[in-house]
């Protein structure tokens, strides 16, 4: 897993890692980034639940921050809760749109 900080969003990548050991560990480490936008960059998604990822989806949702996945093996039509992108500046663009809106009150 690596994490990379920019400006108020955090983006974390999985890296040769199974998509259950990387949901575990984001799970474990979440409270380090509940208070940003964050953006999952996954690499494999073929092995896997995508439950814990929902589930903090849903949470960080509650707490009105931007939890983006950017994968593209993944179809956003598949997933009601999550936010689902193909490349990173395209989820970059996705939450300045969500700041954008949260700023105006919208």
């Amino acid at each position: 897993m690596i994490i990379e900080h920019h400006n108020k969003t955090t983006i974390i990548t999985q890296d040769k890692t199974s998509l259950k050991e990387f949901s575990k560990k984001l799970t474990l480490l979440y409270e380090r980034f509940k208070a940003e936008d964050v953006i999952i960059y996954l690499i494999n998604t073929s092995v896997g639940s995508m439950e814990d990822l929902i589930s903090l989806a849903v949470k960080h949702s509650i707490l009105q921050y931007c939890f983006v996945i950017v994968s593209t093996d993944l179809n956003q039509e598949d997933f009601e809760n999550l936010i689902i992108i193909p490349t990173i500046q395209e989820a970059h663009d996705f939450i300045d749109m969500e700041v954008m809106q949260r700023d105006l009150g919208l």
